[in-house]
């Protein structure tokens, strides 16, 4: 069984080295060179680094027998062009999608946009810890307030400066974060509001919550978009099913 899977996620990478164990021909795809890295040391997967778009992603399935789509819950343009390449080639597909968090005592909003005009309003320091692709919305803000936790890379350096940010204001590191870490910073920055996504547990969302909480901040979470999936348990049973059957 020829697997092609879409990651850049810590349960791609998961899927990844169980479907290899199991027999499968695996293969990553990845966005970034980032993501390629997270999957160093499996040396029984092949990875692709590099953005595909839809026509893109029809080439590269008519070499496989069956795809997963295990990109993160708001990576909503990847997912819709894996669906409909899967679609289009009759490729066999499932989505791994990772279980939505508790969002009581949080403040939900729709999207960045959102999060930004609610915020305009409201005093104090603000941590955003949504992805340098999201920071643009919240240009209407003033660069003083924002602190932005971003990854450790050009691009992401470069999405904050772009805002306007203080240097002093970047925080670039790769999480997930613990507990303390978070409430540290929090303190550290005296920050009145987290913004971020919901990425569950893979995500640590649980400490962002919980040190939010701890430290007098409110959380402000960006709602994810539509979707369903399965879980890691049964895309990995379906994987079974498949190298059985093959």
């Amino acid at each position: 069984m020829r697997l092609l899977i879409f990651g850049g996620t810590t349960e791609g990478r998961l899927l990844a080295e169980q479907a290899a164990a199991l027999g499968a021909e695996v293969t990553v795809s990845v966005a970034t060179a980032l993501g390629a890295e997270e999957l160093a040391g499996l040396s029984a997967v092949q990875v692709l680094t590099g953005r595909l778009d839809q026509p893109a992603i029809e080439a590269l399935l008519s070499g496989f027998d069956a795809c997963v789509d295990a990109t993160h819950p708001y990576a909503k343009i990847v997912t819709a062009a894996v669906r409909a390449a899967c679609e289009r080639t009759s490729t066999p597909l499932r989505r791994l999608l990772r279980p939505a968090s508790p969002a009581e005592g949080t403040v939900q909003v729709s999207s960045c946009a959102e999060a930004a005009a609610f915020l305009a309003k409201r005093p104090g320091n603000i941590l955003l810890a949504t992805g340098s692709k999201e920071l643009s919305a919240f240009a209407g803000l003033e660069p003083k307030r924002l602190f932005a936790r971003v990854l450790p890379t050009h691009e992401s350096l470069s999405a904050c400066e772009a805002l306007g940010l203080p240097h002093r204001n970047i925080l670039a590191l790769q999480g997930p974060f613990t507990l303390k870490l978070n409430e540290a910073m929090l303190e550290q920055y005296r920050i009145a509001w987290l913004v971020t996504k919901d990425g569950g547990q893979p995500g640590g969302f649980a400490e962002k919550r919980a040190a939010a909480q701890k430290a007098g901040a409110v959380l402000v979470l960006i709602g994810r978009p539509p979707d369903s999936g399965d879980s890691m348990d049964s895309v990995r049973s379906w994987i079974k099913e498949a190298l059985v059957c093959g």
